[in-house]
């Protein structure tokens, strides 16, 4: 079962460490049919820092790439207890018949573009508060 990883990203300078999963031919109740897509939280620097569980809003989306603004976007709210390289997504993101279909939007010359987008106003007022710290206390918290 082939699946891609994207390159890990934080949600930001001293976030949540994650990454996007997809299997192109799916997986579970996709497989053969289906693209799935995934969303995986992953160990991350600044893990002790952070408010656990991880509980908010997750968007994984796929782009139209032909200006028609037919984007297929679904959205969860996840609940990681930690870190676990666990992923939550949908095995059922997008047929295939969809992708190949002669008008489609998405698959453009063989590429696909995905989009990630976590709601992270919880994590905005972590970091203003890690940023208002006297540097050296700062330093601190960043180094455990």
């Amino acid at each position: 079962m082939l699946s891609l990883y994207s390159q890990p990203f934080y949600t930001s300078r001293y976030g949540y460490k994650m990454c996007a999963r997809v299997y192109l031919n799916g997986v579970g109740a996709g497989r053969g049919s289906h693209v799935s897509l995934c969303f995986v939280v992953m160990q991350g620097n600044y893990d002790e820092l952070l408010t656990w569980p991880f509980h908010q809003r997750v968007t994984l989306s796929l782009l139209d790439q032909r200006g028609t603004r037919r984007h297929v976007a679904k959205a969860f709210r996840s609940m990681f207890q930690r870190p676990t390289n666990t992923m939550l997504g949908y095995p059922l993101f997008i047929e295939h018949s969809k992708l190949e279909a002669a008008d489609s939007p998405y698959l453009v010359n063989d590429t696909l573009f995905f989009k990630v987008t976590v709601d992270t106003e919880n994590q905005a007022r972590l970091e203003r508060h890690i940023n208002e710290l006297p540097q050296q206390q700062r330093t601190a918290a960043l180094l455990g």
